[in-house]
């Protein structure tokens, strides 16, 4: 039976974090590890996960360097085969760890398994379908290969070999660890299956948008990795073309879905 280990990073997310936990606890699956990193909460947030210490595997109060830097604390303390992570604002939907472990069980050549998720608005209402495409390093370098992170598991192997999440990037850490993973030779699986939640709101760094000048670096930097060179001016070009099929494959998949 395969053992999954799931972090959650936590910061002042008290208003969300009992359900993100519970989510991970909830799972029908029983071969987890939970592993929770809390570099300094102020709001309450601690209090929550002490409540459930009895049933979370490891609890890391440090200070750390950011998200990525918390996310590489977790992962060194994990000893699963298969690794996942929520934010302390996300949280896996029923059922899912039950059939990830199912995924990586009949395709053993897999590495990475990509799935599709649920937005939900800061009352925990469901808004909107979020569906992963095929992963394909060159669509990911021009930002139309979309992963929901919340339904994205990797093996221990896979992570290791990419050498961790980039403590510096501070925006898509996760979408530079998959690169990361694909350059070094990782295997990727798109499912179909609905496995998290991500959570949009005002105050969220994807609802806030407080962070798009660094975005915009932090990806440039991933495009120089994935093509050798600088993004130049004959790259919007491209960039419209592959946005543009990607809405029109985006509408197809909502019609068929509705």
């Amino acid at each position: 039976m395969i053992k999954i280990s799931i972090v959650t990073i936590s910061y002042n997310q008290a208003r969300f974090l009992e359900k993100a936990i519970s989510s991970v606890l909830g799972q029908d699956y029983k071969n987890i590890e939970y592993i929770i990193v809390d570099p300094g909460s102020t709001d309450g947030s601690r209090d929550i996960i002490e409540h459930y210490s009895d049933r979370i595997h490891k609890i890391i109060f440090e200070p750390d360097k950011g998200p990525a830097d918390g996310l590489n604390k977790g992962f060194a303390q994990a000893t699963g085969e298969v690794f996942g992570y929520i934010n302390s604002d996300d949280i896996l939907l029923p059922g899912a760890l039950t059939k990830v472990a199912a995924y990586f069980s009949v395709h053993r050549g897999v590495d990475v398994l990509l799935g599709n998720g649920m937005q939900l608005d800061g009352n925990g209402a469901v808004t909107r379908k979020l569906f992963s495409t095929k992963w394909d390093l060159r669509r990911y370098a021009y930002g139309v290969c979309v992963v929901v992170q919340q339904g994205n598991f990797f093996n221990k192997t896979a992570f290791e070999r990419a050498g961790c999440f980039n403590v510096e990037n501070r925006t898509c850490w996760d979408g530079e660890l998959l690169v990361d993973m694909s350059m070094s030779g990782a295997r990727f699986l798109k499912v179909d299956d609905f496995l998290g939640g991500f959570r949009l709101y005002s105050e969220s760094i994807n609802g806030s948008g407080r962070l798009k000048t660094q975005f915009k670096m932090d990806h440039r930097r991933i495009f120089r990795n994935i093509m050798g060179r600088d993004f130049q001016w004959s790259d919007e070009i491209l960039r419209f073309f592959y946005r543009s099929t990607k809405k029109l494959s985006s509408l197809a998949k909502q019609v068929k879905s509705s």
